[in-house]
């Protein structure tokens, strides 16, 4: 399984919209070959900064069957915009964890 790291940082004073667009969006994401489970989750010293953990069963359901799907388009579509500076993504693999 691979961990999917997004840090989104939304323009401030559209945090509730961004979190209303997200639960569209969310069922975009979780319709998806590979996908796994996420969450997204507010910071609290940064109220207007987030973090989206996705798991995905490879990096190429992530990176191929999501990325270049029609899908994408309507995620990019919904989400986007609300982002100062666009998000770095990176992925993870796991070296411990003690619930396998």
């Amino acid at each position: 399984m691979i961990l999917e790291v997004a840090i989104l940082d939304v323009k401030p004073g559209m945090e509730a919209e961004f979190e209303q667009n997200f639960a569209k969006a969310q069922a975009i994401i979780s319709s998806m070959s590979g996908y796994v489970s996420h969450q997204l989750q507010r910071c609290i010293e940064t109220p207007n900064r987030y973090i989206l953990l996705v798991n995905w069963q490879t990096l190429a359901d992530h990176e191929l069957g999501f990325r270049q799907s029609a899908e994408y388009q309507e995620w990019k579509a919904l989400l986007h915009h609300f982002y100062d500076p666009f998000p770095t993504v990176e992925h993870y693999q796991p070296v411990y964890d003690e619930s396998f």
